[in-house]
């Protein structure tokens, strides 16, 4: 399979998958140069084209890190650059101390913070010290393929716990834990949960703080420790409303008052020191950086540093410096302003994305009953009906209403993160057989990537390749991850333009509706 995808890696190819693992941001959203300083103009949304592509940029600062440092506190390439320590840079360790303390709110009070080279190497590390061959975690039953692929080898296997509109789910939690049978499963209960509350890859839902309560409860009563991996936490958007009902979009709000709106991290829930949150900067600032860091409980962090002395060792100096020399220039408050603008870009481009679904589809909304979905807002896509040259209004009617009982696909705006969840009604394409689902999971993804788009096929995803939701393990294989955080784009003053966007969208809907007419 990662053949294929190398394979259709050619020039020209729209990525809206990118890599078969991860989501890329755009390299437009990593940071080159802009103001901290608050915009004058008076236009709502000035604050965020003085961070994206204004044509009107003020003067900048550039940052500038020395060899050798003129005072003990400053950051300096002689240090940077030899080998280092796996606990990283002192002065990104205190800035990273103090957001920790300001955003997330620890509920315990001798929390420490740890870095490693992005959250894939923060994961391994934790499933290797928590975790011994033959055991298990609990994940949600669709999850990031990377996080099964680094405990395979070690023979530690995910166990796949049903979601719906806020990821996992409590009541079917406590079930699996409370029913676990050690002779029947071949292996003690699990002990750790691998969890990405927000912007949950694959399906983009969001956990409330409810939720993560209910969750956090049942892991006290059956001593389950918790990863918590957030890669997408500062990418929390506003439910998606339709292109013609859509208000203008609000002026910037205080740097407090939007932290203040985002969901909680479980790290404000947890009193016991049982979380271990995993945060990158590869989403935030650059994927390259290959850093990011653990907030946990001292003895956790003391095992965790361990285990990267004898991996990573320390993150890469360049990247390090780099970062934190960008972090104290900017200070907190610019750097959540840069955080709320990444926000607001890629609220915009998921809203495109969608918008340009409803110019190739009729789009009909419904409450979703069942498996991820539960709860959601549901849009289900279908043609688009047609008058045909000469005939009647009442050939058009019945032509709508067949076309109506004929979906393609289903999706669910998602509420924080980079990329849309699409479920595939394969049960329409001409000539379907049950059984066919992988067939034409694979079918339908060559097809879209051979006229020039790459998406993510969904069984990638699957957590234990099983049936959560009571289907067959072929109805697991209807789906796509499709990204909208990659796409050429043009910012104006007026408004965004996502040319490959559009067109990878129309590739797509091209190609589903003549594969369900022709699946061969």
């Amino acid at each position: 399979m990662f053949y294929d995808l190398l394979r259709h890696a050619k020039s020209g190819l729209l990525p809206l998958c990118r890599h078969f693992r991860r989501c890329l941001p755009h390299p437009a959203l990593v940071p080159e140069s802009f103001s901290v300083s608050d915009s004058q103009s008076e236009s709502s949304l000035s604050w965020l084209w003085k961070l994206f592509g204004s044509s009107h940029k003020e003067k900048t600062n550039s940052i500038t890190i020395p060899k050798f440092p003129e005072r003990p506190e400053d950051v300096n390439l002689a240090t940077a650059l030899q080998y280092g320590t796996a606990t990283g840079l002192p002065q990104l360790q205190k800035f990273i101390n103090d957001f920790v303390k300001n955003v997330y709110q620890p509920a315990y009070e001798d929390w420490t913070t740890l870095v490693q080279t992005g959250n894939t190497d923060g994961w391994s590390r934790a499933i290797l010290t928590l975790c011994n061959p033959g055991e298990v975690f609990i994940t949600e039953d669709w999850t990031y393929p990377s996080a099964l692929a680094s405990s395979e080898p070690y023979g530690i296997r995910p166990v796949g716990v049903p979601m719906d509109s806020e990821g996992m789910r409590s009541d079917e939690l406590r079930k699996l834990l409370a029913e676990w049978d050690e002779t029947a499963r071949g292996c003690r209960r699990p002990h750790v949960m691998y969890t990405i509350p927000v912007g949950q890859n694959p399906t983009g839902v969001t956990m409330g703080v409810a939720r993560k309560k209910e969750i956090y409860d049942i892991c006290v009563a059956y001593d389950v420790i918790i990863v918590e991996d957030d890669p997408y936490y500062f990418l929390q958007m506003g439910a998606y409303v339709a292109k013609e009902a859509r208000a203008p979009q609000a002026s910037r709000v205080e740097s407090d008052k939007w932290i203040g709106s985002l969901t909680p991290s479980y790290l404000k829930l947890d009193y016991q020191g049982r979380v271990i949150r995993l945060d990158t900067f590869s989403k935030t600032i650059a994927p390259g950086s290959r850093l990011g860091f653990f907030t946990c409980n001292p003895r956790f962090a003391e095992r965790l540093e361990r285990a990267g002395e004898t991996s990573t060792q320390s993150p890469c100096g360049f990247g390090q410096s780099l970062i934190t020399q960008l972090l104290i220039s900017w200070q907190y408050d610019g750097y959540v302003r840069w955080l709320h603008g990444l926000a607001v870009q890629y609220e915009a481009r998921r809203d495109f994305m969608i918008d340009a679904l409803a110019e190739e589809f009729k789009l009909q909304l419904s409450l979703g009953t069942t498996g991820a979905w539960r709860g959601c807002t549901v849009y289900t896509a279908s043609a688009k009906p047609q008058r045909r040259a000469g005939g009647t209004t009442e050939k058009f009617a019945l032509d709508a209403d067949k076309m109506r009982e004929k979906p393609y696909f289903s999706l669910v705006p998602p509420s924080s993160g980079m990329f849309v969840w699409v479920q595939m009604h394969f049960a329409h394409v001409r000539g379907f057989r049950a059984g066919d689902e992988d067939t034409l999971e694979m079918k339908l993804w060559t097809k879209i990537a051979e006229a020039g788009v790459l998406i993510g096929p969904g069984h990638f995803f699957s957590a234990d390749g099983g049936a959560a939701d009571g289907g067959s393990v072929g109805a697991r294989a209807c789906h796509f991850r499709i990204s909208f955080s990659f796409g050429t784009r043009r910012l104006t003053h007026r408004r965004v333009q996502h040319e490959d966007m559009k067109k990878a969208m129309k590739i797509f809907a091209e190609t589903v509706r003549d594969f369900f007419e022709n699946p061969e």
